[in-house]
């Protein structure tokens, strides 16, 4: 029997051969699958269905987060590198095999926006690298947690949720965010607390940090906030103290923001409101004791009660001290008496009244110095209009330029005093409700025209009286009268008749001359005398005895006739 078997030539055998090598060659660079055969020490010895099996370290199947090693008969993925190497081995990675596969899951779960799981296992600059199955990814150190933390070990080498934020293949980076996963999960868990919450509800908290305006209180996963200003109804200057970090209380939610998931929380809600029924309890122009709480530009708190505080206006404060701080009459903490001035519960407003306690020392001085008394102080003050003289219990009584001297101008009168001076007046007026006491200096002395007819014998308009110069000037003379107390001013074109003898300088101090009073007013108090009108009334006389004897007689010869006759009587 002819066998119709033949055997394939060595053409047919090259050509099966080079597809093996080809078929081989093009698997290069991919991920396949194989057995495990053997485990020799620490490598598993795979069979990859080619010419020659491949060796993988045990290490590259284990690590934080996945499966134990596998044993031999285990069906596992390895990435081939080449087929063969020097040694005839094929040379494999698990760890590139892992690499692989994980790359194309991160690039669709980025596309999806998912989460992906992963383990930090480095710390480089700037953060931390992370192992997501086998893809290296970089977590940066602001993205490690909401708050910066000081330890990242507790963190390290367990496998937890991130958020990848930006990937490129080419380059092989890829950035996650822990944060992002946990502000995600907070946002949630605060929406879900915050909708099992009610406004005028009243939950238990624990201070969980205190700030200059308030403390943060942990309701069970969120926070709400206590202002200072509701954690009790009196002043409370830092919240510290009130409460202490880790301290249990009840808070009442006053409001909640659905929006910002934002708190607001109160203590003195819960307490019974002192302002209630606060007319009865604080009648007006009652007077009690308080603490000052705080001191301001404008007036000073007081607190009468715990939750209850006055304001003693800069205005009600001294009835002397008008333009001083409040911060010198009054000090923190010190306890002073006040008087309830007004009370408004709408406002919460209590008005309080210092200086009402006190003696208005106004009063006190009309008392004790009645109108005409005579008083001493100091010069304090001098002003356009006259002089302030301080008196006792720091209240001031004023001179006006008026009621300065009887006989000249204020303003001539004032230059003879000067800041510092001791003088004496007289109380002319005290006005207690409008705070002024008026006093005379001149009233001293006596009212030189209200004694004219005494000290000055028949000083009236048209008399003659001997004058003396006391100064000469250029516009006129000063002058006494003599034999009064009365002095007066002759101007220039009151000193001759004739415009040529009117010159000041003909005249010496202590020389004397006769003069006729042109005025004498005791109401103005006012005093003029004038040479050139004695000259004219003379004149006028002379005219009328000599000019009836001789009709013919010139001017000259009357005047001549009369002024010999009234020499030879002298």
């Amino acid at each position: 029997m002819v066998s119709t078997h033949t055997n394939p030539s060595r053409e047919d055998f090259a050509a099966m051969l080079d597809e093996s090598f080809n078929k081989s060659d093009s698997l290069e660079g991919s991920v396949i699958k194989g057995r495990i055969i053997a485990i020799e020490k620490d490598m598993a010895v795979v069979d990859l269905g080619l010419k020659t099996e491949g060796r993988v370290a045990l290490r590259e199947f284990t690590g934080p987060g996945r499966e134990g090693a596998p044993g031999v008969g285990d069906e596992v993925e390895v990435y081939l590198d080449r087929i063969e190497n020097a040694l005839g081995e094929a040379v494999i990675s698990r760890d590139k095999a892992r690499r692989e596969e994980s790359w194309v899951k991160l690039e669709k779960a980025f596309e999806a926006n998912e989460k992906v799981n992963g383990v930090i296992f480095n710390i480089v600059k700037g953060g931390y690298t992370v192992d997501l199955d086998g893809a290296t990814a970089f977590l940066p150190r602001s993205q490690v947690d909401i708050r910066p933390i000081r330890d990242v070990g507790p963190l390290m080498n367990i496998s937890q949720p991130f958020q990848i934020l930006k990937m490129d293949r080419r380059r092989g980076n890829i950035v996650v965010s822990r944060r992002t996963v946990l502000e995600e999960t907070r946002a949630e868990a605060r929406t879900e607390l915050v909708s099992n919450l009610e406004e005028g509800q009243t939950v238990d908290g624990t201070v969980k940090n205190i700030t200059e305006y308030g403390a943060f209180v942990d309701l069970g996963g969120i926070d709400g906030l206590l202002h200072v200003t509701d954690m009790a109804w009196r002043r409370v200057n830092h919240p510290s103290e009130v409460v202490t970090i880790g301290q249990q209380l009840k808070v009442k939610i006053i409001k909640i923001n659905h929006e910002t998931h934002r708190i607001s929380l109160g203590i003195k809600q819960l307490l019974t409101d002192p302002w209630e029924g606060i007319e009865a309890k604080y009648p007006l122009q009652s007077r009690l004791k308080g603490r000052v709480t705080n001191i301001t530009d404008y007036g000073a708190f007081v607190e009468l009660e715990p939750g209850i505080e006055g304001l003693i206006h800069v205005s009600e404060m001294s009835w002397t001290k008008k333009n001083v701080h409040p911060g010198k009459i009054v000090s923190t903490s010190q306890e002073v008496e006040v008087q309830i001035l007004e009370v408004d519960s709408s406002k919460r407003r209590i008005s309080l009244g210092l200086k009402q306690t006190l003696q208005n020392p106004w009063e006190s001085f009309a008392e004790k110095h009645p109108v005409g008394s005579v008083v001493e102080g100091e010069v304090k003050n001098k002003t356009e209009f006259g002089l302030f003289i301080g008196l006792e219990n720091d209240v001031d009584g004023m001179v006006h330029l008026s009621d300065l001297d009887w006989s000249r101008p204020g303003e001539q009168a004032i230059e003879d005093y000067k800041k510092g001076d001791m003088v004496k007046a007289q109380v002319l007026d005290v006005d207690v409700e409008k705070e002024r006491i008026s006093l005379g200096i001149k009233q001293l002395g006596g009212d030189k025209f209200a004694e004219s007819a005494d000290s000055a014998g028949d000083i009236k308009k048209g008399a003659i009286v001997t004058c003396e110069v006391t100064e000469v000037k250029e516009a006129g003379l000063d002058v006494k009268i003599v034999g009064t107390e009365f002095t007066t001013f002759v101007k220039r074109a009151d000193l001759a008749r004739d415009r040529a003898e009117q010159r000041p300088e003909r005249f010496a101090a202590g020389e004397k001359f006769d003069a006729r009073v042109t005025i004498f007013d005791r109401k103005a108090r006012k005093v003029s005398v004038s040479i050139k009108a004695l000259e004219m009334a003379e004149e006028k006389e002379a005219i009328a005895q000599y000019g009836s004897a001789d009709a013919g007689a010139s001017l000259g010869d009357i005047l001549g006739a009369a002024l010999k006759k009234k020499k030879d009587g002298e």
